[in-house]
């Protein structure tokens, strides 16, 4: 500002490689990120490099000096910065004509200014004190003034670096997770045995999920994965560091708002999304003829999506669950699916039916596995054009809701690669039971729909909402759903559709009746 006197700041950078390594600046300011000297001398290289005079390493320089000149230059040196070079270069000297001295020793002499070794490695300038602090601060203000906002912009910083193959990424997010767990509030929390803030928890979600980043990084070497795996392990092993699952208290927060509802939650949120347009880019070095990122990238999803996984215990980890998989479903409704695309899905359901205990779809799972509603609409709606048959076979074996029922199969134990589904005497904690219920009930609706018109599909269809839907109101539900589709305006009416309307609708008065306290 023109009130403000105009102060000079000496600057300092070095490079290796194109990477900042090291930085200085007299203003004094102390930040995670560069001042705008830095930035602002950084710039001026990158745009005038000719202004910037290059000059070969110094001891290059003095390689080609005579003894007139380098006794010349030494003491223009000395007296140009005696009194802050006179007490070392007389230390110096005095090392040198000794002949039993460390210094002579060693062969030659270090050079600040030739560089790194090729096969060094080289970093880009982390003031890790800084970082320290900065965490330090964030945390001790509670979630106020922007300190969360200020920690997400941090773990975006960590995201960049590994977008970038910067192996600070990960020095950066150890500093932070230190921070993390030196927070005196975990303490406290575990003392009172109260649950830390949603906001709070949030951020220990993302510092979970870059961590998996780091690990499952396959650029890094073997001996930082054994690293960062014994790390990981003493922070597990300290007492305050919290679960996932997050305390389990007895007060259940309704999830209706948490989690998305009906038929066209996810469009038995992407209309808010910026629309993005996606591309085969070519991945070299991959064994098949044909593979890009994007056809990896998804062939990826749908592997997790339909992995089998057992539902965790606590109430937050539940819900984070469902979540997680709407998310993920929801940036791949993004995608246009093509011919390539179109091949990945088959081949994945074809994977997913036939697998063993990997598969979330396969025909032995356990009791407690995290049911497939949600993925199986979204694969049905995907396949369904292409591969009707293989659509129906996915989406009814996903209709299963084995927690609910009074026995689950034990499959064949000689079969090794099953799931021994060995049911243990208790009713597990669903917190988002009735939320995934609704998806099983819109996975049946979405099936009505389809098979409008084909005798065969709506009574396969009938058998497994009678067989897996134990809720009497989601039984009603369809039951309407099926009678309005029979009915709509701009056709006929569907006779087989009316008639698994009414075998519903009797088997809801049924279902009531059986529930309701009998008279004397």
């Amino acid at each position: 500002m023109q009130s403000e006197p105009e102060t000079v700041c000496n600057v300092a950078i070095s490079f290796d490689r194109c990477k900042i390594t090291s930085v200085t600046c007299s203003c004094g300011n102390k930040d995670i990120f560069y001042c705008a000297h830095v930035v602002a001398l950084s710039l001026y290289r990158i745009r005038k490099p000719d202004q910037v005079k290059l000059h070969l390493p110094i001891s290059e320089t003095l390689f080609q000096m005579n003894r007139d000149q380098l006794q010349k230059f030494v003491q223009y040196l000395i007296t140009v910065h005696h009194t802050e070079v006179l007490p070392t270069a007389q230390k110096l000297a005095d090392e040198i004509l000794s002949q039993n001295s460390e210094i002579n020793q060693v062969h030659g002499a270090p050079d600040p200014t030739a560089g790194a070794s090729i096969d060094d490695e080289n970093c880009w300038h982390l003031d890790e004190e800084q970082v320290q602090e900065q965490v330090k601060l964030f945390l001790s203000q509670g979630g106020y003034h922007g300190s969360g906002k200020q920690l997400n912009l941090l773990f975006a910083k960590v995201r960049e670096m590994l977008k970038m193959r910067d192996s600070n990424g990960a020095r950066m997010l150890t500093l932070i997770t230190e921070q993390f767990m030196a927070d005196p509030r975990l303490s406290l929390w575990r003392q009172q045995g109260t649950t830390m803030t949603d906001k709070y928890r949030q951020l220990w979600d993302e510092l979970g999920a870059l961590w998996m980043c780091i690990v499952l990084n396959p650029h890094c070497k073997l001996e930082q994965k054994s690293s960062w795996l014994k790390q990981l392990k003493k922070w597990n092993s300290v007492d305050v560091c919290p679960w996932e699952d997050g305390n389990h208290g007895n007060e259940l927060p309704s999830l209706t708002n948490a989690l998305p509802q009906g038929a066209n939650a996810n469009q038995e949120n992407l209309g808010q999304c910026k629309s993005l347009e996606y591309q085969h880019l070519p991945a070299h070095k991959f064994l098949e003829e044909g593979e890009s990122y994007l056809t990896l990238a998804v062939e990826v999803a749908l592997i997790g999506l339909g992995q089998q996984r057992i539902m965790p215990d606590g109430l937050y980890a539940q819900e984070k669950v469902c979540r997680n998989e709407e998310q993920l479903i929801s940036k791949l409704q993004e995608i246009e699916l093509d011919d390539t695309l179109v091949k990945i899905f088959r081949k994945q359901a074809v994977f997913l039916l036939e697998g063993g205990p990997y598969s979330g779809l396969g025909e032995v799972i356990h009791r407690e596995s995290v049911p497939m509603h949600t993925f199986a609409k979204y694969l049905f709606t995907c396949l369904l054009p292409h591969d009707a048959e293989l659509a129906y076979k996915s989406a009814l074996r996903a209709m299963r809701l084995l927690v609910l029922e009074s026995t689950a199969p034990s499959g064949d134990l000689s079969r090794p690669h099953h799931i021994a589904s060995v049911v243990p005497n208790r009713y597990p904690r669903w917190f988002t039971l009735s939320h995934i219920e609704s998806q099983q009930c819109e996975l049946a609706s979405t099936m009505l729909t389809a098979a409008k018109g084909d005798v065969r599909r709506l009574e396969t269809v009938l058998e497994s909402i009678q067989k897996n839907i134990h809720s009497s109101s989601h039984i009603f539900k369809l039951a309407q759903d099926a009678f309005k589709i029979a009915t709509l305006m701009d056709s006929l009416p569907d006779i087989t559709l009316l008639k698994v309307s009414l075998e519903l609708g009797l088997q809801t008065v049924l279902t009531t009746a059986l529930s309701l306290p009998s008279k004397s």
